[in-house]
């Protein structure tokens, strides 16, 4: 992995500093709001919850409201750093709770190491909070603190170090020994490290029916070993009276391995020493115990798993805890117990074994993700992991009788659930996961801007593109250079240094144009131009996608692509799409750059582009056609097109869910739509795809709801192009341009490849 410091640095600075904020859930416009807001309506709020003290959860944020706390003596693999330096670590643990369960985090660093003080502070600030999240907390201190907390205080209490890891690793052993065809209660287990994750997950594979006489437990000094001298109580419980002294012995004829220690202490000599369809937890980050490689080559039938993602079944916390406070919340529970833990890891483990909806097959780029030795825990990007790990927490606290506000009816909870944040509310993670798994080669017209090749190098280290830059190379190498950027190994051509490839496209180039006013002589020349020359490498298949239009407009930059690659047999207008990603999920705009007003037919045949483009992001559409008409409610030329153009849709598509005339307000507001229009297809399902009536309409309501809205736009996506051709923002900012690479990958691996041209050709290599 490249060195990130100085980016991750820009990162947390940019605009404003960290990475989470606060933000007012009611309206604050008028003197009344803030007389409501505080002084003197705050004062009913205060007088209620002073009656009755469980009205809190009724008058404030505190439901729904997690305190991530740290002291910052054991962070990731920095160690004791302190309080204020674990502080970036605690904001992105609220990052996580708030992005994958909805739930709002403060997150609170103390400076102090005493247990004594560190509970007394934290018990002062509870009645803040629904629930606590320890995190960062070293041994055997941690242990002592969470048991205080959790027996002193009435809410959620978890410290995710040690239980987080622990439920998502006793899922995947369930699963693990039912492919193995062991018994947990008969199988010998043994766990490299004894700090608070290794602990835990231990003392959970004894209550899932692991004999604690078949386990082996190894920390810094080695084997954990009954006649040992000076072992704390949490080691004490895991030492062993067998004739064990070292690594090596204890694999002999073991079935599990559980590492939690650091990386590269296994071989695969190690692992040739266990028993039949040994499994290997290697979870040490970055580096595993042993390298995922090294494991599968000495032993094919071991089941593996580690920290990362590059490998299949990843341990990764964010499976867990969101979920698991999301339950407890929800049932207002007070405490987070035994059997709550037991729930998740019962339900994480048949998760698994559950057909894999499609969203997450492309995610991962693959056709279908079923339970096996390569997948005994679901990915973090499944969305049903919200509406299964969250209901059989709270169905377990309202059985073990810990919750305080029980839920009767199950369904309309699961539908909150999915609705909390949107099934699509992922689709940057998915396309971008998706785009790493198969990266395409992505040839860039303007990688003599800075803008440009800062973009390149995110997408170069994070694997998801092979990026081709065009221009001169002296030129893009001093900008490199000057901003110090990390682009070892990427590909730069000048067109005009190639005279025999040049020669090659000016020939093809004339074939294809030689009836349109252009010479030979005129087709060398104009091969020269690198939007030209781009644009024909991705038609002979040396490259897989251009991108373009940073510093030229529209208009200039859409013309050589549609010369050399041209539409779609089928297609005789071409659209713009853009994908704005709201808090409801992403909408996708059409058209929105190209059809300045189109006629019916057209707009039917926007319509469908735009519909096969959002199921290409594994969404289905529902498509509202807009206008300043509710469905014949005025007979202008423009609504009367888009009524027309419905009933077209309607009766040559009836599968598609589409409808209209329709205002924006009303395809925005499902509820307004249902209580005026029941009748329309949408009132049932909502909106996620809107078509304009004209160009104006469509551009100017994506930049409102960009730059006034605050939606993140990714676009244009340009629909009907016979290969992926994509055109930037004149002024894109780098996320953007970053978004779209990811969109032209994706869109690249859709589309069947052409053998390159010259495959022995050998380019300049920064």
């Amino acid at each position: 992995m490249p060195d990130l410091n100085q980016e991750a640095l820009d990162y947390h600075e940019a605009g404003r500093p960290g990475k989470i904020e606060v933000v007012p859930s009611k309206p604050t416009s008028t003197q009344r709001d803030l007389a409501l807001a505080y002084s003197p309506g705050v004062a009913a709020p205060c007088l209620e919850i002073e009656k009755n003290p469980e009205d809190v959860y009724k008058y404030t944020a505190k439901g729904n409201l997690v305190a991530v706390i740290s002291n910052g003596t054991a962070v990731l693999g920095l160690g004791n750093i302190g309080a204020e330096a674990s502080k970036p670590v605690m904001e992105g643990k609220g990052l996580l709770f708030k992005i994958f369960a909805d739930i709002d985090v403060f997150d609170i660093e103390i400076d102090q190491t005493n247990v004594d003080d560190f509970v007394k502070t934290v018990k002062a600030i509870a009645p803040t909070f629904g629930g606590i999240n320890l995190e960062d907390i070293k041994a055997p201190e941690c242990f002592e603190i969470e048991k205080r907390l959790k027996a002193e205080l009435k809410i959620p209490v978890m410290h995710d170090d040690q239980h987080g890891t622990a439920i998502i690793t006793g899922a995947a052993l369930i699963n693990a020994l039912e492919i193995a065809e062991k018994k947990i209660s008969d199988v010998r287990i043994v766990v490299n490290g004894a700090g608070a994750s290794a602990i835990s997950c231990t003392a959970l594979f004894v209550t899932l029916g692991a004999n604690i006489d078949n386990i082996v437990m190894l920390d810094s000094t080695g084997v954990i070993r009954a006649d040992r001298d000076n072992l704390d109580i949490n080691k004490i419980r895991f030492a062993t009276k067998r004739n064990i002294h070292n690594l090596e012995e204890a694999l002999h004829r073991a079935d599990v391995f559980i590492g939690l220690s650091k990386g590269n202490i296994l071989k695969g000599e190690n692992l040739k020493e266990m028993a039949e369809n040994p499994i290997v937890f290697a979870m040490a980050n970055p580096d595993p115990e042993i390298k995922y490689e090294d494991a599968i080559a000495a032993r094919p039938d071991v089941i593996m798993a580690t920290g990362r993602s590059d490998y299949p079944n990843q341990v990764n916390n964010v499976i867990g805890f969101p979920f698991i406070f999301r339950g407890a919340l929800d049932v207002r529970a007070t405490q987070i117990n035994e059997e709550m833990k037991l729930a998740a890891v019962h339900a994480i483990a048949q998760l698994t074994k559950e057909p894999v909806p499609e969203i997450v097959n492309l995610a991962y780029n693959q056709r279908n993700i079923t339970f096996g030795r390569d997948y005994i825990i679901p990915k973090p990007l499944d969305p049903r992991l919200i509406h299964t790990i969250s209901p059989a927490v709270a169905k377990a606290a309202i059985l073990s009788g810990v919750a305080q506000k029980p839920i009767t009816n199950w369904t309309a909870y699961e539908s909150e659930l999915k609705k909390r944040l949107g099934l699509d509310n992922k689709l940057i993670r998915v396309i971008t996961n998706k785009a790493k798994q198969n990266p395409q080669r992505v040839v860039f017209a303007e990688a003599d801007t800075y803008k440009i090749l800062k973009a390149v190098q995110i997408v170069y280290e994070d694997g998801v593109a092979h990026p081709i830059l065009l221009g001169n190379k002296d030129k893009i190498v001093a900008l490199i250079k000057e901003h110090n950027l990390r682009l070892e190994g990427v590909t730069i051509i000048n067109p005009r240094e190639e005279p025999e490839i040049l020669t090659k496209f000016a020939e093809l180039f004339y074939q294809k144009r030689k009836r349109r006013g252009f010479t030979l002589y005129e087709s060398k020349k104009i091969m020269q131009e690198r939007n030209y020359f781009g644009a024909m490498m991705v038609e002979t298949g040396m490259a897989d996608a251009l991108i373009s239009g940073l510093t030229r407009n529209y208009a200039e930059t859409i013309k050589p692509a549609l010369r050399v690659i041209g539409t779609q047999t089928e297609v005789s207008k071409m659209a713009g799409m853009y994908i704005l990603i709201t808090k409801d999920g992403p909408v996708f705009f059409a058209d929105t750059t190209i059809n300045i007003n189109p006629t019916v037919e057209e707009i039917v045949e926007i319509t469908l582009l735009t519909a096969a483009a959002v199921r290409r992001f594994n969404i289905a559409p529902r498509v509202g056609l807009l206008s300043y008409s509710n469905f014949g409610s005025s007979n202008t030329d423009s609504a009367i097109k888009m009524r027309k153009a419905v009933e077209i849709l309607h009766a040559s598509h009836p599968e598609l869910v589409v409808d209209g005339e329709l205002q924006a307000n009303f395809a925005f507001n499902q509820n307004l739509l249902k209580d005026n229009f029941p009748f329309s297809d949408l009132a049932d399902t909502g909106v996620n795809t809107l078509i304009f009536p004209n160009l104006d309409a469509g551009n100017i309501a994506y930049k409102l709801l960009q730059t006034v809205g605050g939606a993140e736009a990714i676009g244009p996506v340009l629909l009907g192009m016979k290969k992926p051709v994509h055109i930037l923002q004149l002024g894109s900012s780098v996320r953007e341009i970053v978004n779209m690479i990811t969109i032209a990958v994706v869109d690249a691996q859709s589309r069947i490849p052409m053998a390159p041209l010259n495959e022995e050709k050998s380019f300049t290599k920064y």
